[in-house]
């Protein structure tokens, strides 16, 4: 290489090495931008959009299923009532059973028509009523009384999409005399003739004059198997706790007409009452659906007589007055209820015929007793431990529908050792012997 050239040569390679010597700074000044950066919080904070729990941790989809856990749809249900729906009996112990659906069902609802009968509303049927529920989006419609039967068979078979429970009633009973056998009707029913045991039970525990009356309704199968109980019951504890004589206990039945008071219909219930404990009858076992025995038992008290009533249906009948109440036989309309909305709800529904009796592992529990019976303050000491023993007794089988027993004319209604069928129970045709009062209604 020649000289020159070489220093040429040199020459570059300095000038590239002072170039490489004035961009070296460059690179190590990144430090200084990397700590320009820690020291920057916007930026090493900015995840605080992405941390925000509105939108990473937002529990809208993980908690979406405690929506998705309640139906579809809000199911309403129709309850038809024969009296007003705060009658402290019959009707007010369905309207009841009502909110209790509501409150364990979630997304039920009722909606309801009560005082459903000829006096307070003439000329207007039962069935109109339920289609007018129908409309108002009841998929399910209940008819409370026994006197609705003719109609929550019509509106059935009218309206065969919609579930039909009647309560009381033969209707889906394949086994009874009135089988119609329509597939969206069932007929249910408490066993109450095992209330009106206790009730009589403790009636005959109680009375100072061994004369008990009983304020009857109308007249039909149901309402004398209610008496013709009520009876059993009181004769049983008359000669096995107290060992008296059956014969030296009287046991008067006196009708009204009607499930409850129709002024210039039925008779009065009042008077009824009254003319009981007028005549020595010291205790008045109800059968209606309100409480005129147990009122006017209070206004007789009050006086200074001793008198007792026996109310019935609503589990706190008792309340109205305390002093001279024995005890209620009361009907538990909410688990079987219950469970047959559920089954609707699930599509399991079948027509049947349920006749239920108490839990008689508590007889009480109100999810599972169809029938129960609360003691009341007037039942003595002494009278309420007999009772219990009673109670104790049916719960172990003890069943009073054994004969001998006839009715009352005198016919042959059970022989000696024979136990009645649920149909010669259901269908009674008289009240028994023993008992007075008329059996069958006035043409």
């Amino acid at each position: 290489m020649k000289l020159h050239t070489l220093w040429r040569f040199l020459a570059l390679l300095s000038i590239l090495a002072l170039v490489l010597a004035a961009c070296a700074p460059a690179a190590t000044q990144t430090p200084v931008q990397t700590e320009a950066q820690t020291e920057a919080p916007v930026a090493t904070e900015a995840p605080a959009e992405t941390e925000a729990p509105a939108e990473t941790e937002a529990p809208a989809a993980t908690e979406a299923p405690v929506e998705t856990e309640a139906p579809a749809e809000k199911l309403i249900f129709g309850m038809l009532l024969v009296g007003p729906y705060n009658d402290h009996g019959w009707s007010q112990a369905h309207y009841d059973a009502g909110l209790y659906v509501q409150e364990k069902f979630p997304g039920a609802e009722m909606i309801y028509v009560d005082k459903v009968n000829p006096a307070d509303r003439p000329g207007t049927t039962p069935a109109q009523l339920a289609e007018d529920l129908v409309a108002k989006g009841a998929k399910l419609v209940i008819f409370n009384s026994d006197d609705m039967k003719d109609s929550a068979l019509e509106f059935a078979a009218a309206n065969p999409d919609i579930y039909t429970i009647h309560a009381s009633g033969d209707s889906a009973w394949k086994d009874g005399k009135d089988y119609k056998g329509l597939p969206n009707l069932t007929n249910i029913m408490g066993r109450m003739e095992y209330g009106k045991m206790m009730a009589g039970c403790a009636a005959a525990l109680t009375t100072q004059t061994g004369k008990i009356g009983y304020l009857g309704p109308l007249i039909n199968d149901e309402t004398r198997r209610l008496a013709a109980s009520a009876y059993l019951g009181a004769r049983y504890c008359w000669s096995e706790y107290l060992q008296k004589d059956p014969a030296e206990l009287s046991f008067k039945v006196t009708w009204i007409g009607f499930w409850f008071n129709i002024p210039g219909v039925t008779s009065d219930p009042t008077q009824v009452a009254d003319d009981f404990y007028n005549s020595g009858y010291d205790v008045v076992i109800s059968g209606i659906d309100t409480t005129e025995a147990l009122q006017e038992a209070k206004k007789f008290n009050e006086s200074g007589k001793t008198v007792w009533a026996i109310p019935y249906d609503y589990i706190g009948a008792c309340k109205e007055a305390e002093n001279v109440c024995l005890g209620v036989p009361y009907f538990n309309w909410g688990p079987a209820y219950l469970k047959q909305i559920q089954l609707f709800t699930e599509g399991k529904h079948q027509p049947v015929w349920e006749w239920n009796g108490p839990d008689w592992t508590d007889i009480n529990n109100p999810d599972t007793s169809a029938v129960g019976f609360v003691k009341g303050a007037a039942l003595s000491a002494d009278a309420a431990a007999k009772l219990d023993e009673f109670i104790a007794a049916l719960a172990g089988g003890l069943n009073l529908w054994v004969g001998p027993l006839n009715l009352q004319d005198g016919t042959v209604y059970l022989a000696e050792g024979e136990t009645a069928t649920d149909l010669q129970v259901w269908y009674l045709p008289q009240l028994l012997e023993g008992m007075e009062g008329q059996s069958v209604p006035s043409n």
